[in-house]
């Protein structure tokens, strides 16, 4: 291919010929400034594919998946439980001005979110000073208690940290929420790359992409800072639930990528408040555990007393500081999406800084003033429940029916505390390979970002597509897909 190097997109053709945007911003076309030569060298290679070529290569990364077994789980559907994730083949490409504003901003978002933890668990000076309601947090479900006093290793509670990010009609960055729990999803980030070199590489040939091949090494680096003092060679494991949990794909391939020994909590023994691993030749220390399952599964003697998946008396070794659990327990306070209204006051609180990536507008309906906001404009708002993720339970008021509108009306006023509204955003778009050609599908983006004694962040992250037309559910469990997120290096 002979590329062009004209400094904007030649006049739409090829399979752009009938593409159309005009009421979003586009992440390959809608841009303001004029877009660097990269860029535009992109838009011109993949006009020059036919749709027979794009189907045919699609068609080769499904099989690609199901050989690998790159699946999740969908508990709700009774057919078809594990599914691959759905993959575009045209990428969605971040100019690297784009991921320098993007990459700030989450580091920003880490470290206030990491001393917002310590705060709550220990002093509580920002509830003292009202900069955040006292209840939204020492009321939250996810408020533990076993975490107050414990002073975790670099004051790092939130080590692998998800920001849900979107782009609104003027293509200005907004976070819609954050997750410092178990954010999943970055296997699809690094093998949705391996996909695309392996099956489109003339598109990617001579391009200055950012690499995503370092994440596994910088996470076992981020989890041997950690690890409890005086360790100088710790031994990190990856805890699971199991194979029949949805994300157990993920788990397998990040204990691999680490280099690590992938656990579940049978595989894990606590004797006097240390953790130890089960092997053939006896039992080996455990000095950092990346967990992948809530708090409340990890310790019977802590938690829940019925959980056969977690390890009887992991906490107590975890509160003596024998062991390191990333992400640390009660983090789930942090992602709360009531608690996400006031992330810009928390950020100024302990940064003085404003912040670099703005947040949606959020009403609480725990609050008079939320409430009477949302039940006023429900067919305005977007309504979600504050405990879920995943897409569920949420209403997205322009395309609600009266019924469904009168419905949610009856869940607000019956339970409002557990309510946030938002406005709808118009979520940018990207080009994504439909049925009836090349069209515009709205896209969210999830960097990933791990902190040991720094803040490291993945070039890139998880692009997520809602696949159905005019959906702005991008979530993999309510039909969306994935696309591979291109940093440009220049």
């Amino acid at each position: 291919m002979t590329d062009s190097l004209t400094h904007a997109p030649a006049q739409k053709a090829g399979i752009f010929a009938d593409y159309s945007v005009p009421d979003f911003f586009c992440e390959l076309l809608n841009r303001k400034d004029t877009p660097p030569p990269d860029l535009t060298r992109i838009y011109n290679r993949l006009a020059k594919f036919d749709l027979a070529e794009l189907r045919h290569r699609a068609a080769a990364v499904e099989a690609q998946l199901y050989r690998l077994g790159i699946t999740f789980t969908v508990y709700s559907d009774k057919e078809a439980i594990d599914r691959i994730l759905p993959f575009d083949v045209i990428p969605r490409v971040l100019t690297a001005q784009e991921w320098d504003h993007v990459e700030r901003g989450v580091q920003q978002r880490v470290k206030a979110i990491n001393l917002f933890l310590h705060d709550i668990y220990h002093d509580q000076a920002i509830l003292r000073d009202g900069i955040i309601p006292a209840d939204l947090v020492l009321k939250n479900p996810n408020y533990c208690s076993a975490m107050v006093g414990i002073d975790v290793p670099g004051g790092v509670y939130v080590h692998i940290n998800g920001t849900d990010l979107i782009r609104d009609q003027e293509g200005r960055f907004l976070v819609l929420e954050d997750n410092a729990r178990t954010p999943s999803g970055v296997s699809y980030v690094i093998e949705n790359r391996h996909m695309m070199l392996r099956l489109m590489p003339d598109l990617a040939s001579g391009l200055p992409l950012r690499s995503v091949e370092e994440y596994g090494l910088r996470l076992h680096q981020s989890l041997c800072d950690v690890a409890p003092e005086g360790v100088s060679d710790p031994q990190v494991v990856l805890l699971s639930p199991g194979i029949y949990n949805s994300a157990y794909f993920e788990h397998v391939f990040l204990a691999r990528e680490m280099g690590v020994p992938l656990v579940e909590g049978k595989d894990l023994v606590v004797e006097n408040h240390r953790v130890y691993m089960r092997t053939v030749v006896g039992l080996r220390p455990v000095h950092s555990i990346y967990r992948r399952l809530n708090d409340e599964f990890l310790d019977p003697l802590a938690f829940n007393p019925e959980s056969l998946l977690g390890v009887p008396g992991l906490v107590e070794a975890y509160r003596r500081g024998n062991v390191t659990i990333a992400n640390a327990l009660g983090t789930g306070v942090a992602d709360d999406k009531a608690v996400y209204a006031y992330m810009p006051r928390i950020i100024r609180y302990y940064l003085n800084e404003d912040p670099i990536l703005d947040s949606v507008q959020t009403h609480i309906c725990a609050e008079p003033e939320g409430l009477a906001y949302t039940l006023a404009n429900m067919n305005k708002l977007v309504i979600k429940p504050v405990g879920e993720s995943g897409g569920y339970g949420l209403l997205i008021g322009p395309q609600a029916s009266a019924a469904e509108l009168e419905d949610f009306r009856n869940r607000l006023l019956e339970n409002p505390t557990n309510y946030i509204s938002q406005p709808v955003i118009n979520l940018s778009v990207s080009p994504t390979l439909c049925e009836d050609g090349v069209e515009a599908r709205h896209v969210d983006l999830r960097p990933f970002a791990l902190t040991g004694r720094s803040t490291w962040v993945l070039p890139g992250g998880l692009s997520r597509v809602a696949l159905r037309k005019g959906s702005l559910v991008v979530n993999s469990s309510q039909g969306g897909g994935s696309k591979d997120t291109w940093v440009l290096a220049s």
